[in-house]
């Protein structure tokens, strides 16, 4: 038994050689992102009959999102400076390439709220324009440019929706208590008036309008456990419950693309599992799952809903992608994201479940390396950002590239995880660097008492929350990691709390119910707080930050690898200058990757591909 030859970083952390395939409304068009000559992802235009042409010229950080509106011929992309998260809106005319800013606003954030194939030739768009703390929605036409206020933000208004006729006429709003408000007015001149609230140890929010308006869409908690997927009766204020499940909140939503009805649900367990709605496309449904192994994804549709674009997801292979004719009940297969790994002998990502100190039952994910045995690994707790999201199941180039290096990995998600219900994401309140962090730790001994993980050689390594989560390893729990990887990870929850973009400033409530309170639990807060424990850290440590971040700022980590240098610790730290929350260039994922690999093989002793040079990075190592 042996482990498969090494796969080179390129092939799992370079860009995709096709990927995001769009469907135009008419369906005459078919537009995906691919690399350009100089390998900056670009927007290309497959044309019937024609060669593949490029509709975009962006000079370096790549183009990773973009939509197609309802005007003949036009798409939009988003694109921020250097990871700073002030997207901005790109026009796109795919008959001339021409491009055109449609929010050409420094510094200002712009999120896209609806198109409507009534309305063709606008933009119902998001801007923090007027007050960079709050986001008022404008109208923009796609045809002169014009830029129009529509509706004024109060002040704690987080998302917005529109009904078929093109009005503002929801919203969910931040409350004080750190919950959430749903607001309605019957009309655009119509005052705001409240339909539910939802306390802090609730969730909410508006989804959408039936065709007719008569009928708001929303997703909650209230009156249960899980969040439930319910029709709202605006005339008569009556609930009725469309789907739902004890246990899991409510994922996704299919709609019809013009009538606009509720067609197919689904809830997250350890895979994807949808409830179809509408006999219609029962049959579709059924066609699709036949179709390759895998979960599949309607990834676009005709307006007149006879052809759809499905991607299939697996653990071990790229993304496939398929034309489905619904009248034919027939998939064409079009392409996959990354060729290079289908004939690769990738790793199976496995679901676990074990019980935490507490008794809770704690679901995650297992990949082993393939070809060899599962006993006494090397192993790699790869725990997952934000904290309110949660590992799902699919190909991930960070654990394939670890498993195939010889690694065992293990993706937690500890409580304070979404998608389970909210006694789950509750039982996280309050317990960064607590319970949240004692669940890591049970998932190592778990791993260790099967006898598959080698207790003497386990990396902690995430992003984001994650990365908060590896330097709490390595302070609250030092003798359990034999070292740590920090990707753009809080050191100082207070410092956090106080340089977050002015836009959060809504959902501030909500962060201190959910991690302290700045106001009243500073103390705590601090103890919660690796940066105030260097003193503990024994084993070595290897960060990597955006300078641009305007999540976790450049400070996060530049406070710590002083404070470790200050007491003789081991750090490696390495800022990338044109970077964010994450590593968008390919060139910037390999130089970091590299240093990783080459870290981790040197204190726990899996593979590593040579170390190469990689041009056109901008990682400064200190």
């Amino acid at each position: 038994m042996s482990l498969p030859p090494l796969i080179p970083r390129a092939t799992l952390f370079g860009n995709p050689q096709r990927t995001s395939p769009r469907l135009s409304p008419d369906g005459k068009y078919l537009a995906y992102i691919a690399p350009d000559a100089n390998n900056v992802l670009q927007v290309w235009l497959q044309e019937p009959g024609g060669d593949d042409r490029q509709l975009t010229q962006d000079k370096k950080r790549g183009i990773r999102s973009y939509f197609w509106t309802y005007q003949e011929n036009q798409l939009i992309y988003l694109q921020d400076a250097d990871g700073d998260e002030n997207f901005h809106l790109y026009l796109v005319d795919v008959t001339t390439s021409m491009v055109r800013d449609l929010t050409p606003f420094q510094g200002v954030k712009a999120n896209p709220i609806e198109l409507d194939p009534d309305f063709p030739d606008r933009a119902l768009v998001s801007l923090n324009l007027k007050d960079r703390q709050k986001f008022d929605v404008y109208s923009i036409n796609l045809t002169t440019g014009a830029v129009e206020f529509d509706t004024d933000n109060p002040g704690n208004i987080v998302s917005w929706t529109a009904d078929h006729q093109f009005q503002i006429r929801a919203a969910t709003a931040a409350t004080p208590d750190g919950g959430s408000e749903l607001l309605y007015r019957a009309t655009a001149d119509d005052a705001w008036e409240s339909l539910r609230r939802w306390g802090p140890d609730d969730e909410g929010g508006a989804v959408g309008f039936s065709k007719d308006g008569n009928t708001l869409y929303v997703v909650g908690t209230h009156d249960a456990n899980a969040q439930r997927f319910i029709a709202l009766d605006l005339a008569a204020r009556t609930e009725t419950v469309i789907a739902a499940d004890p246990q899991y909140d409510i994922s996704n939503i299919v709609t019809h693309p013009t009538e606009h009805t509720i067609q197919a649900v689904s809830v997250y367990k350890a895979k994807e599992e949808w409830t179809v709605l509408d006999e219609a496309i029962r049959g579709d449904f059924e066609a699709l799952a036949q179709v390759r192994p895998g979960q599949f994804v309607i990834s676009s549709r005709t307006t007149a809903d006879d052809i759809w674009l499905v991607a299939y997801l697996t653990d071990d292979g790229p993304v496939y992608y398929y034309r489905y004719d619904r009248n034919r009940k027939d998939a064409t297969y079009l392409f996959s994201n990354q060729p290079k790994l289908e004939d690769l002998a990738l790793a199976s990502m496995e679901p676990i479940e074990y019980q935490a100190r507490d008794g809770l039952t704690i679901h995650g994910y297992l990949t082993l390396p393939v070809g060899i045995e599962a006993k006494n690994l090397p192993t790699v707790l790869f725990v997952h950002g934000g904290p309110w999201v949660r590992d799902m199941w699919g190909l991930n180039p960070p654990v394939q590239w670890l498993a195939n290096r010889g690694y065992a990995v293990l993706q937690v998600n500890f409580r304070g995880s979404n998608g389970y219900g909210k006694d789950f994401l509750n039982a996280g309140n309050r317990q960064w660097g607590k319970t949240m962090h004692d669940d890591l730790i049970d998932a190592v001994d778990w791993l260790c008492n099967q006898g598959i993980a080698d207790r003497t050689k386990v990396a902690i390594m995430g992003g984001s929350y994650g990365g908060y989560a590896t330097l709490a390893g390595l302070t609250f729990t030092p003798d359990v990691f034999a070292c740590g990887v920090d990707i753009v990870g809080p050191s100082n929850l207070i410092t956090l709390i106080r340089s977050v973009p002015p836009y959060w400033q809504p959902m501030m409530a909500m962060f201190a119910h959910r991690v302290g309170d700045i106001e009243t639990e500073e103390e705590m807060l601090k103890e919660r707080s690796p940066l105030f424990f260097v003193d503990r850290i024994e084993k070595p440590l290897l960060i990597g930050q955006g300078a641009n971040d305007p999540r976790v700022k450049e400070a996060e980590s530049e406070q710590i690898v002083e404070a470790m240098h200050r007491a003789g610790k081991p750090v490696e730290y390495v800022l990338y200058t044109d970077e964010g929350h994450g590593f968008a260039r390919p060139e910037n994922r390999l130089h970091f990757y590299g240093i990783v690999e080459a870290f981790l093989a040197k204190y726990i002793g899996g593979r590593a591909e040579p170390a190469a040079d990689v041009e056109g990075h901008c990682g400064v190592v200190k």
